[in-house]
């Protein structure tokens, strides 16, 4: 598509908009009327609701669409992980089957990967899918996933062999999350939020078709939703701003918004808020210290080189290219601007950094940033494992010695052997 005449896309989606943009529709409407013309997601393939448009021509419809105040198709929370997965590893009636509701926001997903005792080693995974008839049967335990309370289906890793090594035993599937057979409790954090999830699976069923790929792969499957997420840690969360707009499907956006971004509400925290570090810096008069000015000077080209890289990462995604190493960079990255942040909001603020309350430094949120921030290095991949890929995949280092070989059934791990 890289002939076609931008500003031919721009007239052509400009005049869809005047034609069919209409706030009084509802929103799943509206988003129906979108799948069905190809703008809901123009950079996808025109088979499963796309125009197959490059990243330039996608950004093209995304700025009429601003210019217009419309809204687009649903993007908050993980369902975008299963649509770039669905894309890339589901067969044509899975994709069929799923993306149009993701698109249209009628469904929500989680991500079914860490466990108890396989956080960052998810081919570790020890949570057990065995074929019976028609059905899988799965048994286990998931942690840390977000957004499960109020998910329609989940992206699971389950382990399907145990005689083999532990990246060859592993399946990817795609499970109804509101089946009897699972159940959601959610975890309360150090810094008061409950974004997070551990999820019980007993005898619960996942039907055969809803095998994504093929059988003992799914690990690269999981490969493919990971460099995703990873490259979401430089992204901001957020939409077309709506607060000043009226009309029913507004109002409907600004609620699918305020339930999808509730998990995330202190993900901003977690980052560091690189975006307070100047201010705090003027108003404790620190400025004028010549040391915290050269650590303000080194977080803030930090953050512009790691937003470089991220922008980098999404043109090649959008181009159509395989995962290259942003993903790591950008999640290794965003630890050491968190952390560096972190740092710099103490110096600034001093003792009053650990208070909370109305009466504190910008209403507890620099206290709030200070138990949140070690959160970004654990979450998706701790900094340890993206070294480890940036070692090994881009620097072509000698791998690490390994003591996990051989068939899983044999690997050491914190399970009772009986259980398997």
């Amino acid at each position: 598509m890289s002939d076609v005449n931008p500003d031919n896309v721009r007239s052509e989606v400009r005049q869809w908009l005047e034609t069919h943009w209409d706030p009084s529709l509802s929103l799943v409407a509206w988003r129906n009327l979108l799948v069905d013309s190809g703008w809901a997601a123009p950079h996808w393939p025109e088979d499963y609701f796309g125009k197959g448009f490059s990243s330039a021509l996608a950004s093209v419809v995304d700025e009429e669409f601003n210019r217009a105040g419309a809204i687009g198709a649903a993007h908050a929370g993980p369902r975008m992980l299963a649509a770039v997965t669905l894309l890339e590893h589901g067969n044509h009636t899975q994709k069929t089957n799923y993306l149009r509701r993701i698109l249209t926001g009628e469904d929500s997903w989680c991500q079914l990967f860490s466990e108890p005792g396989s956080g960052s080693d998810l081919a570790g995974s020890t949570t057990r899918a065995d074929l019976n008839g028609d059905q899988w049967v799965v048994n286990g335990q998931k942690v840390w996933t977000t957004s499960a309370h109020h998910a329609d289906y989940g992206l699971l890793v389950a382990r399907t062999d145990w005689d083999v090594p532990k990246h060859q035993g592993l399946s990817y599937f795609i499970i109804d999350m509101r089946q009897p057979g699972i159940e959601v409790r959610q975890l309360r954090q150090m810094n008061g939020h409950a974004s997070f999830n551990e999820v019980f699976l007993t005898d619960a069923l996942v039907p055969r078709e809803n095998l994504l790929s093929e059988v003992g792969n799914g690990w690269q499957v999981a490969v493919t939703t990971l460099a995703h997420e990873r490259q979401s840690f430089a992204r901001s969360r957020g939409g077309t701003d709506t607060t000043q707009l009226s009309g029913t499907i507004y109002d409907e956006y600004r609620e699918e918004l305020a339930v999808a971004n509730e998990p995330y509400v202190w993900y901003p925290q977690r980052a560091g808020r690189v975006d307070l570090a100047l201010q705090r810096a003027q108003e404790t008069g620190t400025i004028n210290d010549p040391v915290v000015r050269q650590d303000l000077a080194r977080l803030l080209i930090l953050s512009r080189t790691a937003q470089w890289t991220a922008a980098r990462g999404r043109a090649a995604q959008q181009a159509g290219k395989p995962q290259g190493p942003e993903g790591s960079l950008s999640k290794l990255a965003a630890s050491n601007i968190a952390r560096t942040a972190a740092r710099l909001h103490t110096d600034t603020t001093g003792p009053e950094a650990l208070l909370t309350g109305e009466n504190s430094p910008h209403k507890g949120i620099i206290a709030e940033i200070l138990v949140s921030v070690p959160a970004v290095s654990i979450a998706g991949g701790t900094d340890e494992i993206q070294k480890n890929i940036i070692a090994e995949r881009v620097l072509g280092m000698p791998k690490e010695p390994r003591f996990d070989k051989g068939p899983f059934r044999d690997v050491p791990r914190n399970v009772n052997v009986s259980e398997i």
